[in-house]
């Protein structure tokens, strides 16, 4: 069967939106699945709906990447946006038409070909996802390299050339998932200038002309498809092959910090798309959204989830007791005190239990647990200071997650090896806690203790909680209590007692 290009939908009859071409207003560095699913959707829209006529050139951000096969199939690839809306399975497929080719500049033609793009009247905007390892400063980077390693060096490298060819600013875009995403990618394009031993004027340029804009991104992109036979339904379904077929969930938000100004040069509000792709002066807030209520669920359920027997996020949603007590979190104990309006952090969270009952994702429970510590501390406990700060008592759903939090690195404990503290479920088979090795080996040494003096130790533990936690009035007799009650009526009736 075909490969996917122009020739080849046509051939197949495909009767949706397509731009064949268009101007290349946007540079962007990275070129895998999440971006494809995400960035160039939205711009894939624009066009659509706003007619912004605009294509994306890619770049590959390291040696090996998808150039080839994104230009073999001339930018073209199908997109499956799936999962669950008001309880409804969704699966929607469209074929991506933003892209215009893939450069890969670790050729001689490819790294060309980005300084030629460089100097377009044509480009606008330089959009990154280069991982969280991708906005690193390094300083073996100089500007004769051909390309610089680090994405960091490049972009200094492709404004440079565009400063020296007396062209406008660029808006970039920065998609990493670090804190201060575009301050950061600023700052180490600052330190190339200082290294490298740049002129003021370009300095000037890259801070005053440029804008450089974090941005929050919230979409789950498992990518692939791994079953052969579907695989092989769906192109004889589309009438071609499609290598880089991608999958998405259906939920979609992406917040740009800088000034709403922006949206006079962004063609996503223009689009309709204001609800999901939007700048504000200040993310913080959506940040903390996200954190608070999407991650808060996880960390806050998932645990006693799998002591319960739980082994994948979908089943918990089926549950009538931890979908209760997931959903009393959320809508009495942290919605009521996020720093936003309350209808739509209440759509939030309703959008979080489509997004935990999406039916082609097996999401397991394991997987979130890694790191359990650091996550409670940063996405829950907030919630549970803010919420005594603000109502002057414990709240049940969050205090019962701490319990679970400590029935999970704690239940039946067998050994602590080079895989992590390998633990007994009430169901009989083992498994591993992965953690802080200080963590892992801290319960260990802790695993003939009572629950009273468990409880004690895990929470004057500072290194774990940045503060002594038995200063909360009534939380180490609340999580004694609790404990005991996961350990001796079950994790399933311990979250019943909270509803």
């Amino acid at each position: 069967m075909e490969k996917l290009n122009y020739q080849v939908l046509k051939k197949a009859g495909y009767d949706g939106y397509i731009l064949p071409s268009a101007p290349e207003k946007v540079m962007q560095f990275g070129e895998g699945n999440f971006l494809r699913a995400f960035v160039d959707y939205w711009f894939d829209l624009a066009n659509e709906k706003a007619g912004w006529n605009g294509k994306c050139c890619l770049v590959q951000p390291i040696a090996p990447g998808l150039a080839n096969m994104i230009n073999e199939q001339e930018g073209l690839y199908t997109l499956y946006l799936r999962g669950s809306q008001a309880g409804q399975k969704v699966d929607d497929k469209r074929v991506i038409s933003s892209v215009s080719r893939c450069l890969n500049p670790y050729e001689e033609a490819g790294f060309n070909a980005m300084m030629e793009l460089a100097v377009s009247d044509e480009l606008e905007i330089i959009v990154s996802n280069t991982t969280e390892a991708g906005i690193v400063y390094d300083p073996a980077c100089a500007l004769s390299d051909k390309p610089a390693s680090s994405f960091p060096g490049k972009l200094t490298q492709v404004l440079y050339h565009r400063y020296q060819a007396g062209k406008s600013g660029l808006l970039i875009l920065a998609c990493e998932l670090i804190d201060n995403n575009g301050k950061e990618l600023q700052k180490c394009v600052n330190q190339y200038i200082d290294q490298w031993q740049l002129e003021d004027g370009f300095r000037n340029y890259v801070n005053q002309a440029c804008t450089f804009c974090g941005s929050l991104v919230d979409r789950i992109v498992p990518g692939r498809i791994r079953d052969p036979q579907e695989v092989a339904a769906l192109e004889e379904k589309h009438g071609y092959c499609d290598p880089l077929l991608d999958v998405g969930e259906v939920f979609g938000v992406w917040v740009i910090e800088g000034d709403p100004k922006l949206n006079d040069v962004l063609p996503f509000k223009k689009a309709g798309l204001e609800d999901k792709v939007f700048v504000t002066p200040d993310m913080t807030p959506y940040k903390k959204r996200k954190v608070r209520i999407l991650n808060g669920a996880h960390t806050g359920f998932v645990l006693g989830a799998y002591l319960a027997g739980y082994d994948i996020v979908r089943d918990c949603m089926h549950d009538e007791t931890i979908l209760g007590y997931m959903n009393k979190m959320l809508l009495e104990e942290v919605v009521p005190i996020l720093p936003l309006d309350q209808e739509d952090c209440k759509a939030f969270a309703a959008a979080v239990q489509d997004r935990f009952n999406n039916p082609f994702v097996n999401h397991e429970l394991m997987s979130i647990s890694l790191n359990s510590t650091s996550k409670w501390r940063a996405r829950n406990m907030p919630s549970f200071l803010e919420y005594i700060e603000k109502n002057g008592k414990l709240p049940k759903c969050l205090t019962m997650s701490f319990a679970a939090y400590i029935a999970f690195f704690s239940n039946d404990i067998q050994e602590l090896n080079d895989k992590g503290l390998v633990c007994r479920r009430p169901k009989g088979n083992t498994y591993v806690c992965s953690d802080d090795r200080w963590a892992l080996e801290f319960y260990w040494e802790h695993r003939g203790d009572s629950v009273e003096d468990l409880v004690h130790a895990v929470m004057t533990n500072e290194q774990m909680w940045g503060q002594d936690l038995t200063q909360v009035p009534g939380f180490e007799a609340a999580t004694v209590e609790n404990l005991k009650k996961i350990r001796t009526e079950g994790a399933l009736a311990a979250y019943a007692s909270c509803l």
